[in-house]
């Protein structure tokens, strides 16, 4: 991922700190979404449309409103809109249709309860993703009908090639991020200091972190105050034999006066000066004498006990400098950006602050501006508030950037906001075209009345099915709503118990019979070292000991049944196998299916991965290629990055030659390939943490089995069998190049809420990608 200075916007000044090599390798969204540029730049001939996603990282979910943003794409293509922050369309001109089925009345809950009837729907599509609960009207959301807003001014700073200021635009500050992060009021200096876990998300050089061991505190450990004084922050790097290090630091204090600024000779040999970004060349260091040590003692003399240091991207310069600082304020992250997004330095500073800096007719970049400029930008937040900062409306400015560099000229920041607030039945129009929207009568919406709409109301779902088989094919954009009963609310809430009971006992295993002095602590790090485990329980009940080892995921359950089922253990031949319950009576086929799903069949599962794993990894890319993506957990208390991982490839092919390179003699690590889709994790985790003993039955209750009895055609699982199928047969005769969307919304009511599921795909590209047959 580009280092933050790139990310945000600068690039590396004067030796600054510019691409890291990928820190947060390919898995995190960022990265994916740095590298969507790069991949259209060196797309081959290919010229079908397709989808870059990464659904599979961060949380694994798209709002209501970035499918909006997926659908203005689809329509408009990428020199009309910004670019979606949840996943990226390549070659939209070759798109021929967009259709999207919506299941009214089901949820995510809904998915995996009948996974084995959605048959169609996990096998075809390779995108899936978590919905929010839907609000009173969700077709309205994702079509973007509801984008209507307050007014606020914009700032006089706004001239040039950003959008003029006599514009008023339409704001919502209440969803503005800032204002979601920190208030509307004005905030102390205390508010806007990292904090210590803020630090560790951000990769911030900290005492006691295994990859500091070497750096210098700067000793400051004074108390804070609203009175402390500032000061801005900027280093240059050059690539060296050893990787990056420091060539320039230039420290600013408050009022602007430049007291630090030095050229620093690096301690090994350089083999890239960085010249087009710091503007450092060799004959500029060739007399320079200044060391690193010598720079930490300068600064660790200059700084007082309760100095704050500010910057754009800090981690990056103390990372530098191999100094740690307890008291920083970073305005890549002070000034919030949606998605985990960040605004560039240079952008900042021309709408905030009304000024030019990195200007592409100066030689590199000026590390003295950069500090400055970082300052001056945290003492602006200071000043002015929160509040203040929302009514510029950052986000439609940056956008407008994005557009303007697209080759587009909006005039002023009312249109960029109008383009960012058009809905898609707006879009459609501008192309002159219109929407099908086919639904039963009684689920009528306000879309139904739309203008640039074509609405068919029918009496049934059959009637639905039907005409959209005769009306999809003479429209570019087609919604095909299906509407079915909700779970009543004690059977949701039963459901969703057992669901969550249903995944622990998969990912639970017995194992055994062991001897009586059987060496404890070595087995349980065998069993560890097949994926993280929740619990590990001696059990004693039977004549020899067994163990009950609870794993965290079900890769980790499975790998160590495959590994150790039938194998000798000091001596002891050990049978490992699941709890025998109602509820894993399916386990076997339960298992199979997700490693058929179209989501996991390019996916890999590792065990034993070491905090280095990434950096080897991408250090060797001839043999992992069609790498899309490297996703590490992290601990979600403190921030520890798991020892295992999932990498997602492009083909199955080659997730099948890199399990079989890293679980070899040179990588030695366990694995297999994938089971569970990422946003599962993160679904499961949402469900009521209900627990039983494993063993324990679970008698459905008498409403669903009276209803499982009966067999009645509109029961869930009837519906979702016969209906997974139906589409599945209507999507088979879209024409080829048609972006499909399979919309679960969710549910909401009184008694509670269930978050919805998407599953998208291209035709021809789901097709080339799956080796499968799904119906």
């Amino acid at each position: 991922m580009e280092p933050e200075k790139e990310r945000t916007g600068r690039t590396p000044k004067k030796g600054r700190k510019r691409r890291r090599v990928p820190n947060k390798p390919v898995g995190a969204s960022e990265v994916m979404r740095d590298r969507w540029d790069l991949e259209e730049r060196q797309q081959p001939e290919a010229k079908k449309a397709r989808l870059s996603a990464i659904l599979f990282a961060g949380n694994h979910a798209i709002t209501h409103g970035q499918l909006c943003e997926l659908l203005k794409r689809a329509v408009l293509g990428k020199f009309s809109v910004p670019k979606p922050s949840g996943c990226q369309l390549f070659h939209q001109n070759h798109l021929n249709n967009v259709v999207v089925f919506i299941l009214q009345g089901m949820s995510q809950l809904h998915f995996y309860r009948f996974y084995l009837e959605f048959g169609f729907l996990r096998k075809a599509f390779r995108h899936k993703f978590c919905l929010p609960p839907p609000s009173s009207d969700f077709l309205a959301d994702i079509i973007g009908l509801q984008k209507k807003q307050i007014i606020g001014d914009l700032p006089k700073e706004m001239e040039g090639s950003l959008p003029s200021s006599s514009s008023k635009v339409s704001i919502n500050l209440q969803n503005d991020p800032i204002v979601q992060k920190y208030g509307s009021k004005k905030v102390s200096l205390t508010r806007c200091l990292l904090t210590k876990e803020e630090m560790k998300t951000y990769h911030f050089p900290l005492q006691g972190f295994p990859d500091c061991e070497n750096f210098v505190p700067t000793k400051c450990c004074g108390s804070i105050t609203d009175n402390s004084p500032l000061f801005g922050l900027d280093c240059e790097m050059c690539l060296t034999s050893k990787g990056r290090e420091l060539t320039r630091i230039s420290l600013v204090a408050e009022g602007g006066c430049c007291v630090m600024d030095e050229l620093v000779k690096p301690d090994n040999k350089i083999v890239d000066y960085l010249t087009s970004f710091s503007g450092i060349t060799k004959k500029i260091l060739n007399p320079v004498t200044t060391t690193l040590k010598d720079v930490q003692r300068e600064l660790k003399a200059l700084l007082p006990p309760d100095a704050v240091l500010v910057g754009h991207s800090l981690d990056l310069d103390l990372r530098a400098l191999k100094m740690i600082h307890p008291y920083v304020i970073d305005t890549s992250l002070l000034y919030v950006r949606e998605q985990g997004r960040r605004f560039k330095l240079k952008f900042l500073a021309k709408v905030i602050l009304g000024k030019d800096i990195q200007c592409p007719d100066r030689f590199g970049h000026d590390a003295t501006e950069d500090a400055r400029t970082a300052l001056e930008l945290a003492q602006y937040f200071l000043k002015y508030g929160p509040e203040k900062i929302a009514e510029l409306n950052l986000e439609a400015l940056a956008s407008h950037q994005e557009l303007e560099a697209a080759g587009l000229e909006l005039k002023n920041t009312a249109e960029v906001v109008q383009q960012l607030n058009t809905s898609v039945l707006e879009c459609l129009d501008s192309m002159g075209q219109k929407l099908l929207f086919l639904t039963r009568e009684a689920d009528a919406t306000e879309l139904s009345s739309s203008k640039n709409c074509q609405t068919i109301k029918c009496l049934s779902n059959k009637e639905v099915l039907e005409q959209a088989r005769v009306e999809i094919p003479r429209f570019t954009f087609s919604i095909v709503q299906f509407s079915f009963e909700p779970f009543p609310p004690n059977l949701t809430e039963e459901m969703s118990k057992r669901m969550r009971i249903k995944w622990m006992e998969m990912s639970t295993v017995y194992a055994g019979p062991f001897s009586k002095n059987c060496n404890l602590r070595a087995l349980k790090r065998l069993f560890k070292s097949f994926g993280p485990v929740r619990s590990v329980t001696l059990i004693l009940e039977t004549h020899q000991p067994h163990l009950c080892i609870q794993y965290e995921i079900l890769e980790g359950a499975q790998l160590a049944i495959e590994s150790l089922d039938g194998i000798l253990v000091e001596g002891t031949c050990i049978k490992v196998q699941r709890p025998v319950t109602e509820l894993t009576l399916d386990c076997d086929i339960l298992v199979n299916e997700p490693e058929q799903d179209s989501e996991n069949q390019g996916t890999i599962y590792l065990s034993g991965v070491s905090e280095t794993f990434k950096e080897h990894l991408l250090q060797q890319p001839s043999l992992f290629l069609g790498l899309e993506a490297v996703i590490l957990p992290k601990d979600l208390k403190n921030g520890k990055q798991k020892k295992y991982c999932f990498l997602r490839f492009k083909t199955f092919g080659s997730a099948q030659r890199a399990l079989g390179i890293l679980t070899g003699k040179n990588w030695k690590l366990k694995g297999r390939h994938a089971l569970t889709p990422r946003h599962l994790h993160s679904w499961l985790r949402g469900l009521p943490p209900e627990s039983r003993p494993p063993g324990l039955r679970v008698i459905p209750p008498p409403s669903e089995q009276e209803t499982l009895q009966m067999v009645k055609v509109d029961h869930p699982k009837i519906a979702a069998w016969r209906w997974g199928r139906k589409i599945g047969k209507l999507y088979h005769s879209l024409c080829p190049g048609t972006l499909c969307l399979i919309l679960l919304p969710g549910t909401e009511s009184t008694h509670g809420s269930l978050s919805g599921l998407g599953l998208m795909g291209i035709k021809d590209e789901e097709e080339s990608n799956s080796p499968n047959k799904c119906l």
